[in-house]
C-alpha cells in the first residue's frame, strides 16, 4: 500500500499538496492538465524530487528520505531511455541484473518475457532496428523484470496511435495483475483511466486527490479534461 501523507512539493512558484492511499495491487491512473505536476509527484515518490513536507510510506515503511535505488519503485519514461548499442535482451536484462554478463536464470527470464510481450525472436536486435511500438514493449518488459512492486509510468505511450496505445495499456495491466504490482500510470486521457479502472488520482488547483465525480471522466463521448476541470 503506498500513502501520501500530507505531502508537500514546492519548487519555486509550484506548490502541489498530494494526500491519498492506493492499495497493494491497484491499478491507478493519474490525470490532469500540462504542467498541472503529474511527473513531478511521480518523481517525488520515485525519490529524484524532495518534497518539502509530510511523508512517503510504501506498506507502513517510511520511504520519504530514502533515495531511488532503495525505494520499492521502477519508473517508466517518456523516452524509455533504452541503451542504443545494447541488443533487445541486454537492455532487458538490466531489469535484473547490472551485471555485464547475465546469469542462466537472467537468461531465461529475459527469453519468457520476450515472448510474453510479444517480441519472441527479436532480443538480438537493437532498438534502432525496432519500431516504436515495440520500443515500448521492451523498456515496459525491463521495468516489469525489476524486483520492485510499484511502477510508475509516465506516459510511455504518448506518442504511439490510439489503436496501439491502447493495446500497450491492456499489456501493462495484464503484466501488473500476473505479478501482482500496484500501477500508477500519467496520462491526459480519461479513457486511458477507464482502461485502468482500479482508482484515478486528479491533479488540480495545486491538489493530488480522487475525484469526487469519477464518473465524468468516464463518459462518452468523453469530455475534455479542460471542460472537466471548468478551464
Amino acid at each position: 500500500m503506498l500513502t501520501l501523507d500530507a505531502v508537500e512539493i514546492a519548487r519555486g512558484a509550484f506548490c502541489l499538496r498530494a494526500d491519498f492511499v492506493i492499495p497493494g495491487g491497484a491499478l491507478v491512473a493519474l490525470i490532469g492538465a500540462s504542467g498541472a505536476g503529474k511527473s513531478t509527484l511521480l518523481e517525488a515518490i520515485g525519490g529524484f524530487v524532495p518534497i518539502s513536507g509530510g511523508s512517503i510510506y510504501w506498506s507502513g515503511a517510511d520511504i520519504t528520505r530514502e533515495p531511488p535505488d532503495r525505494r520499492p519503485v521502477a519508473t517508466l519514461f517518456q523516452d524509455n531511455n533504452l541503451f542504443p548499442h545494447l541488443t533487445v535482451s541486454a537492455n532487458m536484462a538490466l531489469g535484473l541484473t547490472l551485471r555485464r554478463r547475465p546469469s542462466a536464470a537472467d537468461r531465461k527470464q529475459v527469453t519468457e518475457m520476450l515472448e510474453r510481450v510479444g517480441l519472441d525472436g527479436l532480443g538480438d536486435r537493437k532498438p534502432g532496428a525496432l519500431s516504436g511500438g515495440q520500443r515500448s514493449r521492451v523498456a515496459l518488459a525491463r521495468a516489469v523484470l525489476q524486483n520492485r512492486p510499484l511502477l510508475l509510468l509516465d506516459e510511455p505511450f504518448a506518442a504511439l496511435g490510439p489503436a496501439l496505445k491502447a493495446e500497450m495499456i491492456g499489456l501493462v495491466v495484464g503484466l501488473a495483475r500476473e505479478r501482482g504490482k500496484t500501477l500508477m500510470m500519467i496520462t491526459h486521457d480519461p479513457q486511458d483511466a477507464h482502461l485502468l479502472g482500479d482508482q484515478t488520482i486528479l491533479i488540480a488547483d495545486g491538489r493530488a486527490e480522487e475525484p469526487a465525480d469519477t464518473k465524468r471522466l468516464f463518459s462518452a463521448p468523453p469530455p475534455s479534461l479542460a471542460s472537466y476541470l471548468g478551464t
